[in-house]
């Protein structure tokens, strides 16, 4: 199935500890997984993924084949107390809470735009043509507005990968943006996809960082990840020249997009001068950080920012383990999830039912 990998050894493990509540071993594993791989690295390899399940689902599908040893009578003890993740620091300020949107309001707002901008469905990307569609108008009405959202943004980047579809439907997302017919939590929520959609190639880069290594080859972006932070990064100047009219929680994900797409602003830079003091100790000052570094065009103030993630961000600190993480794709690849979790209060959503 994979021919890169045509004589290489495949390592499998099982182990099913019992009596645990999954969060409580959350930590451990997440040990487990980075010393797995720092074990494969050691041996020229590397750790392709992982799986937990049911102990009775693992124990059915385990294959013995080429197995050279097992324990299956006797429990395997557990370190006593089990590991616990670091301290969270405080988050920053609250952000000003902005009203996501009556659902029906909002559909008709991404269709008035789509119809603005296309006319018709046979003329418009393939992202978009079925909020131009009958069936659609006479479908059945959404009950929450995350939920249309949510299934706008798989038909731009179906399961969060980009194409050559979601290059077309970048301009359709930025005009949605600048839309003022579109409620401002709704535009936060677009904001946060097009975070992702830039991060996708930092992203495939770090998760396969120690393949390419193992391999012996040289990590090349795939066109449509280049093509759709490109596009996004043409169309930005739009967005940032909206500045003054945007929320605290809108600019401080604007500086993000704008590290995001490789660019300079100095209102971007300005935003986090601000942000920094206000938010002394918190979470958010450790994003800002990490913001301000990718802002900036040297390394300085990157590893420090990454080290301050590390230091109470499991995900973080289990991506920055591998020696062949590029630390700049680091930044970039844990960007949007940071400061999506941050924004994340400043959206107040709303229901048909509510």
């Amino acid at each position: 199935m994979d021919p890169e990998l045509e004589g290489w050894w495949q390592v499998f493990s099982l182990a099913v500890y019992a009596g645990y509540e999954r969060r409580a071993l959350a930590p451990f594993l997440r040990g487990e997984r980075i010393r797995v791989a720092h074990v494969a690295r050691a041996h020229g390899g590397f750790q392709q993924g992982c799986g937990e399940g049911h102990a009775e689902t693992l124990e059915g599908v385990f294959t013995r084949d080429g197995l050279v040893h097992e324990q299956s009578d006797d429990n395997i003890a557990l370190p006593s107390p089990l590991p616990e993740d670091p301290a969270h620091p405080p988050a920053g300020p609250p952000w000003k809470s902005s009203d996501i949107g009556d659902p029906a309001t909002v559909v008709q707002a991404v269709v008035a735009v789509a119809e603005r901008m296309y006319g018709s469905a046979e003329d418009a990307p393939e992202a978009v043509r079925w909020l131009l569609d009958e069936a659609f108008a006479f479908g059945e009405p959404y009950g929450t507005t995350c939920e249309f959202l949510g299934d706008l943004a798989n038909a731009v980047a179906h399961q969060g990968t980009c194409t050559d579809t979601t290059v077309e439907a970048v301009p359709f997302l930025m005009e949605l943006l600048c839309d003022d017919m579109i409620a401002p939590g709704s535009r936060l929520v677009l904001l946060g996809d097009l975070l992702r959609l830039a991060a996708s190639g930092p992203v495939t880069a770090v998760s396969l960082a120690d393949r390419i290594t193992a391999l012996g080859g040289a990590w090349q972006e795939a066109a449509a990840d280049y093509l759709t932070r490109r596009a996004i990064g043409s169309e930005l100047p739009r967005l940032l020249s909206r500045w003054k009219d945007e929320s605290d929680a809108v600019r401080f994900a604007l500086a993000a997009l704008t590290a995001l797409c490789g660019s300079r602003d100095r209102r971007a830079l300005s935003a986090l001068a601000t942000t920094l003091p206000a938010s002394s100790g918190s979470s958010r000052a450790d994003v800002a950080s990490l913001v301000a570094a990718l802002l900036g065009d040297g390394r300085e103030g990157l590893v420090p920012a990454l080290d301050r993630l590390a230091s109470w961000s499991p995900r973080v600190a289990e991506k920055a383990a591998s020696p062949n993480v590029d630390l700049r794709s680091l930044g970039l690849a844990i960007l949007p999830d940071l400061i999506l979790e941050d924004v994340a209060s400043g959206i107040a959503a709303r229901s048909n039912n509510s």
